[in-house]
This record gives structure tokens, C-alpha cells and sequence, in this order.
């Protein structure tokens, strides 16, 4: 029996679209099973730092239980109540007890407690906000794959069920307060963006109100309403840069820096979560920058960690504090399949 060209022709198209098709849907199981193993770990996070929250709610509650004030007495024991309960809670129903349990520990006066517990509870309750960003991040990028017709139609998500959101009130605490009078209190998202040769991607900057003291810095800023931590990272990346990066690509938050600072007259209360990020070396060229910005990025340039060092020794501060050093565990997470641990740094 023989085929005409055409035939020959039509059986390569549809042999070419089955391999496509096939190559298609491998790959994006694949990238799906990854997404629902990051989920995973981002739950299983957020519920790692829920719970030391309710371990440090519970020694509060000792605190004001050894005051011998009725009302305290009373406070502290809806604390501990509320404590006990978010740690017995199924996930379905932790969102309201978690939200009780924020709400004692506003009213709670830390001029009651000692500064070391006011630190570590500020530091609890910073790491659940943190973990309540990342375990939605990445909820949101496996339901967007997910929930696809193609994927849907090939289930492609297997047996797995749908990872939900968690949804629970963020608020600055008296705990969580440093006790000056700020101006603004906000939340940034900051790359470390590293080229090729290991090289981190610094930005040069001034004050508007002091420009003869210039300092540099790690690309990024605050986040925006509505924004999340990696949308907020990718959109200071291409504002500063021009780079487009896609944010699955970003590793991280690796770190956690809260700073209090003055600038343009404010005095500024950050909480600054850092990415790892490995990208092509390029020029930068900034894609769309406020009139602040224009104003305080002066210059960049691509440092290893001894150009980092020379900057600091001849007074040019460079932020985060001990760059040079912390280096070689930005480039290991930005190399690494999975995210990072996040930890305090200064």
C-alpha cells in the first residue's frame, strides 16, 4: 500500500500536533504538580508560624495574669482561651479564631509587658504576615493554572484538591510598633537581582532633601493596594530597570529587614521583604519612575562583594547592612528549585 504526499503530509500535521500537544500537557503537569508542592510548604509554613504565635500569646497571657488586676486577669485568660483554640481549629475554621486571637493581642498594652517579649511577639506576628502573603501567592498562581479550560478538561491536576486562600485581618499591633512617631508605616518587596558572574545590581541614591550623601540600594519599594509581595518585586524590577522578569522566577522572601529611617522630610517605618532573582547582565534603563524617584536614583552598577566593600569603606552606605556577606545565600537560593527559609537580617 503507498501514501501520497499529501496524505504523508497531513499524517506529519497530525503527528505533530499529538507531540506538541503531548510535550504541552507533560510540561504543564509537571509545573502544575511543583505549584501544589509549593502550596503545600507555603501552608504548611504559614501554620508553622500561626502556632508560635499562639505560643507567644500564651506567655503574654502569663504576663498580664501575674498582674493582679481583674480586668488583666480576665484579658489574659481570653487570651489563652483564644490561644488554645487556633491551635485545636481545622484549617476551614482557623481564619475566624486567628482573627479573634489578632484582635486580643491589639488590646494588649505593651508598656505591661517586658521589651523582650514586646520584640518577640512584634517578630511573631511579622512572620505570620509574612507567611499569610507567600502561602496566597502561591494559592493564586496554582488556581490560575488550575482552573484553565485545557487543564481542567485533561485533569491535569489529578485527584488534588483545590488549595484555598487564608484570609485574616493585617494590622499594625501595639507590639509591632517601635515607639517613635512615624509618618508612614509600609510594606516593601525588594531583588536581589544577580547577573552571570554572581554580580548584584545596586542602585546609587540620595535623599532629595540631603543630596551630597549618596547611599545605594537593593531594587525595589513599597507595595501597592491590592498589590502582592512578588507582583509588588516585579513591578519596582521594571520600573527602576526595564527588566521584565516573570514572578514565578523570584526565590524568596529569603530575608526580612524592618528599618526605620528618615527621608524627604518623613520619617519612615519599613518592613522590607528580599527575592533572589538570576538574570542576563543588561543595561539598565528605568521603565517608569515617580518624581520622588527621579529626584533620588542618581546612578547603578553591577557589584561583586568587594565593590561592596569599597563602597562602605569610603562611606557610601550600601542596604542592606553586610551585603558582601550575605551574598553567597541570595546566589544559593536564586540557584535553588525551591524557596527559601525567610530570616531577619538587619
Amino acid at each position: 500500500m503507498t501514501f501520497s504526499a499529501t496524505t504523508i503530509l497531513v499524517l506529519a500535521l497530525i503527528a505533530a500536533v499529538l507531540i506538541t500537544a503531548g510535550v504541552w500537557a507533560y510540561t504543564t503537569a509537571n509545573r502544575l504538580d511543583r505549584l501544589h508542592v509549593r502550596s503545600d510548604q507555603a501552608r504548611l509554613a504559614l501554620d508553622a508560624a500561626l502556632d508560635r504565635r499562639a505560643v507567644v500569646a500564651r506567655a503574654v497571657a502569663t504576663i498580664l495574669h501575674g498582674l493582679d488586676d481583674p480586668q488583666l486577669v480576665e484579658q489574659a485568660r481570653r487570651l489563652a482561651s483564644l490561644a488554645d483554640r487556633a491551635e485545636r481549629a481545622n484549617w476551614r475554621d482557623r481564619e475566624t479564631v486567628e482573627n479573634q486571637l489578632a484582635g486580643a493581642l491589639s488590646a494588649v498594652d505593651s508598656a505591661l509587658l517586658p521589651p523582650q517579649l514586646v520584640a518577640e511577639l512584634a517578630d511573631a506576628e511579622a512572620r505570620v504576615l509574612i507567611a499569610r502573603r507567600f502561602h496566597n501567592d502561591a494559592v493564586r498562581d496554582t488556581l490560575a493554572l488550575r482552573t484553565r479550560r485545557p487543564v481542567r478538561w485533561l485533569h491535569l491536576g489529578g485527584t488534588a484538591p483545590l488549595p484555598t486562600y487564608f484570609e485574616i485581618a493585617e494590622r499594625a499591633t501595639a507590639a509591632a510598633s517601635t515607639g517613635l512617631d512615624v509618618d508612614t508605616v509600609r510594606t516593601s518587596a525588594r531583588i536581589v537581582l544577580l547577573d552571570e558572574q554572581d554580580r548584584v545590581l545596586l542602585l546609587r541614591g540620595v535623599d532629595p532633601q540631603i543630596p551630597d550623601v549618596p547611599f545605594w540600594f537593593t531594587i525595589g519599594g513599597g507595595i501597592e493596594t491590592g498589590e502582592t509581595l512578588r507582583e509588588a518585586a516585579i513591578r519596582e524590577l521594571y520600573e527602576e530597570t526595564g527588566y521584565p522578569a516573570d514572578s514565578s522566577a523570584l526565590r524568596g522572601p529569603l530575608w526580612r529587614r524592618v528599618a526605620v529611617f528618615p527621608f524627604n522630610g518623613e520619617l519612615i517605618r519599613s518592613e522590607e521583604l528580599f527575592f533572589a532573582l538570576r538574570a542576563k547582565n543588561f543595561t539598565p534603563e528605568p521603565g517608569s519612575l515617580d518624581f520622588i524617584e527621579r529626584r533620588s536614583i542618581i546612578g547603578n552598577q553591577w557589584c561583586t562583594p568587594t565593590d561592596i566593600a569599597h563602597l562602605d569603606h569610603v562611606g557610601e552606605t550600601v542596604y542592606p547592612y553586610h551585603l558582601d556577606q550575605l551574598l553567597p545565600e541570595a546566589i544559593a537560593a536564586a540557584d535553588a528549585d525551591a524557596d527559601p527559609e525567610v530570616r531577619s537580617i538587619r
